[in-house]
């Protein structure tokens, strides 16, 4: 496990030290008062316990805090709760810090903690990250106890995950939908506005616990085209851009005026196979989808060798991932061999739904036609991104493009979301997989505190999902971030939701 840890230390530590151009250095001239950032997706919900994709953490992370994060060991650390102690295999006592107060003006206390928790156990959304809690309890106004159903070794960084963010029971409790447009956290910064589609405004808390942001205004703009986000810091119309394209990352680094910041992060990207769809039902065509991509070409081809093809939804750095994973090299042999196989030896037609990101969508060409090959007749499907999530959560989908990143390091955070048949739709199960023997391997790994008998289940989870294909595996992404070089001070998130409170901007 130690050297997990430190693997994945390694990583963070390279994104921070791979950033290009200069890695942020101040210009010398006068801080401005705002920065603006460019992503390619808009905010899904400012509720922190149902906008769990990451357009939407972005910003949620700038409102709200959780009871722990993770430190520069990678390692639960504490935040709003500033101790933390494992009475028994079952139990965890939480001291809140005293100092902490929402974006209102009213003291955070264990009765939010409490209330938070068990919203975020309720969420049709966030909940698989924490339902493994039975209990939630206050011992006083600052101390708050937690009890799991069953020993749940990767609780305490369950709990640095953003969706697991504290919130006031009192606004909440007031007006659900009002506090959902307008949210108040505990976070650096405190919400202004949200136009649906264009922009969210958010404005520095004076009184932040940690001491008050650097820059007084942050902006966020959806741009969903990838080379129209590097317009945007070229021309000065934005100070940072999320997730450049490989084929743009040299254009900003190149440009003596901005810097790149580059690194590998916890993301996978995948095709998931609706299983209730009839013609995915059979394992043997969903086999044949896999061997029928060419992952190494559309790596080096569209992502310009900016990533790592993958045969897992586990990243490498993750604790869990399996050195027995079943690699499906591209071959159109083997796949037309298996769609014959399973009664599909002309193939068939069916949609491939994606996102209006612009790079996904040539990816998405890219594999329109090698499964041409194999006779099945892709169209693709660009829908809005609020749009297409809706399309996942209630499976009416056939194919989708689609990606997780495993936020918390540990591959019970995937697994369980994506493969436990508790889970389906909005959870993040929207391959629809129900599988006995795939549950019982995930509740077993979650439930063992022993590293070594953990990564076992997750080997044996392996070999079973080799051939059970729920989903077509593509590629490791990398964080890629471009920058003015007038901006200092970021440091890139792993998970890619960049936390802004120590980012300047000069003029």
């Amino acid at each position: 496990m130690k050297k997990v840890l430190t693997l994945v230390l390694v990583l963070c530590l390279a994104l921070t030290a791979a950033a290009c151009g200069g890695g942020g250095e101040e210009s010398g001239g006068a801080a401005k008062d705002t920065l603006t950032w460019v992503q390619a997706a808009d905010v899904t919900s400012l509720d922190p316990h149902v906008g769990k994709e990451t357009p939407a953490v972005t910003v949620t992370s700038q409102i709200f805090d959780t009871l722990l994060t993770m430190d520069e060991n990678n390692e639960p650390a504490p935040l709003l709760a500033e101790s933390f102690e494992q009475l028994d295999e079952r139990t965890y006592e939480f001291k809140l810090r005293q100092d902490v107060k929402f974006h209102d003006g009213e003291a955070m206390t264990a009765d939010d903690v409490v209330f938070s928790l068990n919203r975020a156990r309720e969420s049709n959304y966030v909940s698989y990250v924490v339902d493994a809690i039975s209990e939630v309890e206050k011992k006083d106004d600052y101390t708050v106890i937690v009890k799991t159903k069953e020993p749940y070794s990767p609780l305490l960084s369950a709990l640095t995950v953003p969706f697991t963010a504290i919130v006031p029971q009192h606004a909440v409790e007031a007006d659900e939908d009002a506090f959902a447009l307008n949210p108040i956290g505990t976070g650096a910064y405190k919400f202004v506005e949200w136009k649906q589609g264009e922009y969210a405004k958010l404005e520095a808390n004076p009184d932040y616990f940690q001491g008050a942001p650097k820059t007084q205004n942050l902006v966020m703009k959806v741009v969903p085209e990838a080379s129209q986000r590097v317009i945007a810091i070229e021309t000065g119309e934005a100070d940072l851009a999320y997730n450049v394209s490989a084929n743009d990352s040299k254009r900003v680094e190149e440009d003596e005026n901005l810097q790149m910041f580059k690194g590998p992060s916890q993301s996978v990207s995948y095709l998931t196979i609706n299983e209730t769809n009839e013609k995915f039902a059979d394992e043997r065509v969903r086999q044949a989808i896999r061997y029928a991509i060419d992952k190494e070409a559309i790596v080096e081809t569209m992502l310009y060798g900016a990533g790592e093809p993958a045969d897992s939804v586990i990243p490498p750095s993750t604790f869990g991932f399996s050195a027995k994973i079943q690699k499906y090299e591209h071959n159109i042999e083997k796949a037309k061999e298996l769609m014959a196989d399973a009664g599909y030896p002309d193939g068939f037609s069916c949609t491939l739904s994606v996102t209006d990101d612009s790079v996904k969508n040539e990816i998405c060409q890219v594999i329109q036609s090698q499964l041409k090959e194999i006779g099945i007749e892709v169209s693709i499907q660009t829908k809005e991104f609020g749009t297409w999530l809706d399309e996942l959560g209630t499976g009416s989908h056939e194919l989708s493009f689609a990606g997780w990143v495993c936020v918390t390091g540990d591959a019970d955070y995937t697994y369980y979301s994506l493969l436990h048949s508790t889970q389906t739709g909005y959870p993040g199960n929207d391959a629809f997989l129900k599988n006995k023997d795939v549950d019982k391997l995930v509740i077993a790994a979650r439930e063992t505190a022993e590293p070594e008998k953990r990564q076992e289940y997750y080997d044996q989870l392996e070999e079973l999902l080799g051939d059970l294909s729920p989903y077509a595996p593509l590629y490791y992404e990398s964080v890629n971030v471009g920058a003015s070089k007038k901006v200092s001070g970021f440091a890139p998130d792993p998970n890619g939701y960049h936390r802004l409170r120590n980012v300047e901007v000069t003029e």
